[in-house]
């Protein structure tokens, strides 16, 4: 079973700028995609951001040119960057693993960390 621990976080003031970090545990055929999602009260969970085990990286267009998605050496342990962060960036942010299977990637998710954007 593989288990993924978020941190970072918290509370920041509009155009501020925090870190969040994924790490997986336990896979044991590794790690294929990473992805950070988020939630806002009232919406639904939207992709943040994602990278592949090669590295390429895909942003939804409301954090392009302000986060940064990226992967450890490890290949296990996954950071977004957060720049220019606005009100409407809070959320409980999840990172979510494709770890390997015998065939196939399986999703795992986080517990989630909240991100609050207020003065």
């Amino acid at each position: 079973q593989v288990q993924v621990v978020e941190s970072g976080g918290g509370l920041v003031q509009p155009g501020g700028s925090l870190s969040l970090s994924c790490v997986a545990f336990g896979s044991r055929f590794g790690v294929a995609g990473m992805g950070w999602y988020r939630q806002a009260p009232g919406k639904q969970r939207e992709l943040v951001a994602h990278i592949t085990s090669g590295g390429t990286t895909s942003y939804a267009d409301s954090v392009k040119g302000r986060f940064t998605i990226s992967r450890g050496p490890a290949n296990s342990t996954m950071y977004l960057f957060m720049n220019s962060l606005k009100p409407e960036d809070t959320a409980v942010y999840y990172c979510k693993v494709e770890a390997w299977g015998l065939v196939r990637p399986y999703d795992y998710w986080g517990q989630g960390t909240q991100v609050t954007v207020s003065s």
